[in-house]
């Protein structure tokens, strides 16, 4: 290999290291490599096999990926490597790839590009050669990635009509990519997360976003429903269906025909009315009840719980098959606590809108108001963070909320003292900021004090936003 001049991986300076993967059969390449490469700044992860470089891509996130076409199938054709491309853009078509063999020539060149590579390189490679391909490469990916996100951010916070929607903390990128690919289809979605996390706006959202936009949107809480009435409110009824049937009835499902019907704490439906619920996600067709004759709906279900339906599967408590006809796709929504970014610009938002409801002048919260807001656990979460703050421009006396509006004193904190409330991630994120400040910042030696390699402190550190 052969040296010239080297740039460093600049991105290091103000975002995550690079992040790559090789794969080469030759122990002596992948020492090369690191020995180039890790001065530069990137993260590496190096394999030996084409099997686990694409266990790895499903495990785990890459700005790059650097490969041999050679391994064990043959010697000098590529054709191992040139199948690895195609493995690879399978499973992210945008991840650039960039192919290296000792038997290169330009046909191989053509072909690795034409399979889907991003960029050749031939061994024995020049230094400057090989850092300037990666280089540009992964911040190409990294720019688009960027860009994509912020269309998505931008079609969703943007749509006609749609509520409002704060969601700028790391933790909620994955939600908006997900909501921007999946809000214009039909398909149906299961929002998960906690109580009070946001799950029947995010339900709005992307009904707005599809093209049922201009349709109904019907919301029922299926938990709150009794269950001698369950049919007749899903399905509607014929009079003199049953006792007090003194009129036909239209249930929710009719009422969101050509629209969308989001059925919230769907964990909480009878397991003996799951049955009923599945035929017309499989069909499309119902009966009122009384009736004999079937119906049609063009319905797309959202639905919502916080509960674990994979173990209610387990334990008989709910059924598997309706499970996957509901979560087509899951989205999952953190909890506040885990995108505090996003508490002061919440926080002002319900203070402007609750100072207008009640025509209080309140112009804003102290700064100590907000530093108890950014400490406390939020067990009830976006609600409660509402709730509170309505609470406090009620309360307030002055043209600032003050700690003592809050009333949060004497509730659970999560100061750093305090972690009796918080989620394992949570914790692991506030020692994971202790351990970089005391070092100043120092990845190598915050992974050190914490008993983690670089790498697997840089995937925290990229989880965590920090």
């Amino acid at each position: 290999m052969t040296t010239g001049n080297t740039g460093k991986n600049t991105s290091s300076t103000s975002e995550r290291p690079y992040k790559l993967l090789i794969a080469d059969d030759q122990p002596q390449i992948l020492e090369a490599l690191r020995l180039l490469l890790k001065p530069e700044g990137y993260q590496l992860e190096m394999v030996r096999t084409p099997a686990l470089l694409l266990e790895a891509l499903r495990n785990d996130s890459f700005d790059g990926v650097l490969i041999d076409l050679n391994y064990t199938r043959d010697t000098t054709s590529g054709q191992e490597g040139m199948d690895l491309v195609v493995r690879v853009k399978e499973i992210d078509s945008q991840l650039p790839v960039i192919a290296m063999t000792a038997w290169g020539n330009i046909d191989l060149a053509v072909e690795a590009m034409r399979r889907g590579a991003s960029d050749f390189i031939q061994k024995p490679w020049e230094n400057a050669r090989l850092l300037s391909v990666l280089r540009a490469q992964m911040e190409l990916h990294r720019s688009q990635k960027r860009t994509q996100w912020l269309e998505a951010e931008n079609r969703i916070l943007r749509a006609p009509g749609a509520p409002d929607f704060i969601a700028s903390a790391p933790s909620m990128r994955l939600v908006l990519e997900t909501m921007s690919r999946v809000g214009p289809s039909d398909a149906n979605v299961l929002i998960l997360g906690e109580h009070g996390t946001g799950k029947e706006v995010v339900a709005q959202m992307l009904h707005r976003l599809s093209a049922r936009a201009s349709r109904t949107l019907v919301a029922v809480n299926t938990g709150a429903l009794p269950e001698g009435t369950f049919e007749s409110e899903l399905f509607g009824h014929v009079k003199g269906a049953f006792t007090d049937a003194r009129n036909d009835r239209i249930g929710r499902f009719e009422l969101a025909n050509g629209g969308t019907l989001f059925l919230d704490e769907i964990a909480n439906i009878p397991i003996r009315q799951q049955a009923k619920i599945l035929r017309v996600l499989e069909t499309g067709e119902l009966e009122r009840v009384g009736s004999s004759r079937t119906q049609s709906v063009d319905v797309r279900v959202l639905s919502a719980t916080n509960a674990n339906l994979r173990q209610d599967c387990a334990e008989g408590r709910f059924r598997e098959d309706l499970l996957f006809r509901l979560n087509t796709v899951e989205l999952v929504l953190p909890p506040l606590r885990d995108r505090r970014e996003d508490i002061p610009a919440l926080a002002g938002h319900f203070l402007a809108r609750h100072a207008t409801r009640y025509r209080r002048s309140i112009q804003g919260l102290e700064p100590s108001a907000l530093q108890m807001m950014l400490q406390y656990a939020w067990p009830g979460n976006v609600r409660e963070l509402d709730h509170t703050i309505e609470r406090a421009v009620l309360m307030a006396r002055g043209t600032h909320i003050e700690t003592t509006d809050l009333a949060l004193q004497g509730q659970r904190s999560t100061a750093p003292n305090t972690m009796d409330e918080m989620s394992l991630e949570a914790v692991e994120a506030i020692l994971i900021r202790k351990a970089l400040a005391r070092v100043g910042g120092n990845v190598s030696q915050a992974a050190d004090a914490l008993g983690l390699s670089r790498g697997a402190l840089y995937r925290r550190i990229e989880k965590y936003g920090l």
